[in-house]
């Protein structure tokens, strides 16, 4: 079972975001002697660089599309050490389930897919398909110096990619119940709110902003910013940090700080959703400020080719009818569709990611991989 002997070699090297650890080194080791062109690309501060990895194996047959496996090496921090039942980086088995951080998130799904890579080029060493693998160790971080500069670096190249599988863990209850075709924007927002200090016996003398802002505050969250679509639910405005006062009971606050964030589908734009919060907050008099982050515009993969292989390529493995999804949180795929027009995210049950004893079914791998090769196999018919 060489991807379970992959996915433990991985889990292995203790890769904390932004540290690879050598896991990229071990998978270079496999796919150069299958004809891949490996670069490393490097980025971000020298004190912690984050390494990309961009590996492809050209077709030989003119104009073959390309299929690329996108991943990530980095992982979540443990958590309290002494609340994991072994060593998170020590890969362990129990009860029929691989333990071990980055088992499920996504470790697993790199090894399954650099496994059905192998195998899929020993049983079709010239195939009119060009494969290529993106693996970055910047996804659980900020995201800044990872896939998203690749992506600049092919685009300026002008790389053309046709397909995308991420492998994010994807699954809900059982593998391959749910593969994602789509992402939700995230657009946040920091909010200052300013007034006048003073003091609270004197409300007269002060101008109170979080009283001004509460009923701007209250409309946001009560409008209906689109109904969503056959894809994706409504987008959604969610308020995640407020913060006003000097600590004092006996002040009156200058100033009021609201975190916010949209989760926003392709019915609305960061544009448009930036000017209906202006609207609001100028018509109730608000003397204010917002800085605006974008961490990533929404996309969506209509079922085509792609999601038909993929979804065929499940049922035959396991029996399972796929559904499809947009929910959840950011990816990687945002920044690679800036690059390529069908990109979806299948991988393990996610119940554990990020937790404590995070863990994989042992029995999923080796269906994993099938799965992953019959696509391969499929877009290459």
């Amino acid at each position: 079972m060489q991807a379970l002997y992959l996915t433990e070699r991985l889990i292995a090297c203790r890769s904390v975001t932004p540290d690879d650890a050598g896991c990229q080194d071990i998978l270079r080791e496999r796919l150069a002697p299958l004809g891949f062109a490996c670069e490393t690309l490097v980025h971000g501060p020298a004190a912690a660089p984050v390494t990309n990895l961009w590996a492809r194996r050209a077709s030989s047959r003119p104009g073959a599309p390309t299929l690329v496996f996108a991943g990530h090496t980095d992982v979540v921090p443990t958590g309290p050490l002494d609340q994991w039942t072994s060593d998170p980086f020590v890969p362990q088995h129990r009860d029929g389930r691989l333990y071990g951080r980055g088992a499920a998130d996504m470790k697993t799904s790199i090894a399954a897919f650099t496994v059905a890579v192998e195998e899929f080029l020993a049983a079709r060493p010239d195939p009119g398909l060009s494969i290529a693998l993106l693996i970055t160790s910047d996804e659980e971080g900020p995201s800044v110096h990872g896939t998203v500069r690749v992506v600049e670096a092919l685009q300026r190249r002008g790389e053309r990619l046709d397909y995308c599988i991420v492998g994010e863990p994807s699954s809900v209850h059982r593998l391959g119940d749910m593969i994602k075709n789509g992402r939700r924007g995230s657009l946040s927002g920091r909010l200052t709110v300013r007034g006048v200090q003073g003091h609270i016996a004197y409300p007269q003398l002060a101008r109170n902003p979080i009283h001004l802002a509460l009923p701007a505050l209250a409309e946001l969250a009560a409008t209906t910013w689109d109904a969503g679509n056959a894809h994706f639910p409504p987008t959604s405005f969610q308020v995640s940090n407020i913060h006003a006062g000097t600590g004092a009971t006996n002040v009156i606050p200058g100033s009021l700080v609201v975190d916010f964030n949209f989760r926003f589908s392709t019915e609305s734009t960061a544009e448009g959703l930036q000017a209906r919060v202006r609207e609001v907050l100028d018509r109730h008099g608000l003397e204010h400020e917002i800085a605006w982050s974008l961490s990533g515009q929404p996309f969506l993969t209509t079922p085509g080719t792609l999601v038909q292989a993929v979804q065929q390529a499940i049922r035959a493995e396991v029996g399972v009818e796929t559904e499809l999804s947009t929910t959840g949180g950011t990816s990687d795929g945002r920044f690679i569709a800036r690059i390529c027009p069908q990109v979806v995210e299948f991988g393990p049950v996610n119940a554990t990611i990020h937790k404590i004893d995070e863990h994989v079914a042992v029995a999923d791998i080796e269906p994993l991989k099938n799965i992953y090769r019959r696509v391969l196999e499929a877009l290459d018919a």
